[in-house]
């Protein structure tokens, strides 16, 4: 107990310094470069795909986010693959490292702590590493499409038509919805490994904050089963999170005359209808999805949670990896 006590406030500790590096220091290379060097330490499998690499990969909206700034993209996969695996899950993270909004540009308040944009993708990256120091027998697949979105003249714009990995095409309306573009490329990517679980974890939306407060994360599903497993593992480890519907007549505000569909809805129900908007990139693959805008940084000092990055969705990943390879 002492030792997985251990291990998971090493991993939280890790994904609360990644979060808590100012942006400059924390660029899509820069991420990129530590998760390779803790997968060396760790002996995990990495793969980071470049701009070409991911042309290659035909990820049009991860790229489109990624074009307006002058730091190059990196997408990371990393991979622990014990013999006796029980399961396969695919953890996916957000890794925005600078979120400006792009041409649909964020005030100056709305801005300062956009450097935790990428906390999905540090607590993905910290817990396949603790994953790997336990040889739990599961296998876990850690990705996070790692990019800034910044405006400039190379920039995407509102109206654009992009296609996505899947083939389904998106038309802009709202540049600073860009976490839920770089999340439907990697949620492609991934379930091209065949997963039998499918798990995103993302600062995604000011909605959910408004709808749960600062503390709460927000968790929606297309499997009932999974998402209880997963919120009685969160109650075990001790971190709030709510279960919000995906009501299919939301998908109406996603409507698009000239694409398959837009990247937002309307002002109302906005962390639905991003969960919506992923849901469409998942099938029937069971999948739960985690908005954490709220509880990844915290404004000040309490008890064990540190102002800034809070490591927020470690402890539950661990205790619910841990109770599928105890299964």
């Amino acid at each position: 107990a002492l030792t997985r006590a251990r291990n998971t406030a090493t991993a939280v500790a890790r994904a609360r310094d990644l979060v808590n590096e100012p942006a400059v220091a924390m660029t899509p290379s820069i991420l990129a470069g530590g998760a390779e060097a803790l997968a060396k330490a760790g002996g995990i499998e990495i793969t980071v795909l470049g701009l070409e690499e991911c042309r290659k990969e035909n990820m049009g909206l991860f790229l489109a986010v990624s074009q307006g700034s002058a730091e190059p993209p990196r997408f990371i996969h990393m991979a622990y693959k014990p013999a006796n695996a029980k399961k396969r899950i695919v953890l996916v993270g957000k890794g925005v490292t600078f979120d400006s909004g792009g041409l649909s540009l964020k005030p100056n308040d709305g801005m300062l702590d956009m450097k935790v944009d990428m906390a999905g993708s540090a607590a993905v990256i910290s817990a396949i590493a603790a994953v790997a120091a336990e040889k739990l027998p599961v296998e876990v697949h850690a990705l996070a499409a790692c990019t800034e979105n910044m405006p400039s003249g190379t920039a995407y714009r509102l109206g654009d038509v992009l296609r996505s990995k899947a083939g389904k095409t998106v038309e802009i309306n709202n540049t600073d919805a860009e976490g839920r573009l770089t999340l439907a490329d990697a949620i492609t990517y991934g379930l091209a490994l065949k997963p039998d679980e499918l798990f995103d974890f993302a600062t995604l939306t000011g909605a959910c904050v408004v709808a749960l407060g600062p503390h709460i994360a927000g968790v929606m599903t297309n499997n009932k089963a999974l998402a209880d497993a997963w919120l009685d593992a969160a109650k075990a480890a001790g971190e709030e999170m709510w279960p919000l519907p995906l009501p299919e007549r939301l998908n109406d505000m996603l409507r698009s005359e000239v694409a398959d569909m837009r990247n937002t809805g309307e002002r109302w129900g906005g962390a639905l209808t991003a969960g919506l908007f992923l849901k469409t990139f998942v099938g029937d693959t069971p999948w739960v999805h985690v908005d954490i805008a709220g509880p990844a940084t915290a404004d000040k000092d309490a008890g064990h949670t540190s102002k800034g990055g809070t490591g927020f969705a470690v402890s539950t990943i661990l205790t619910y990896l841990r109770r599928v390879a105890a299964a």
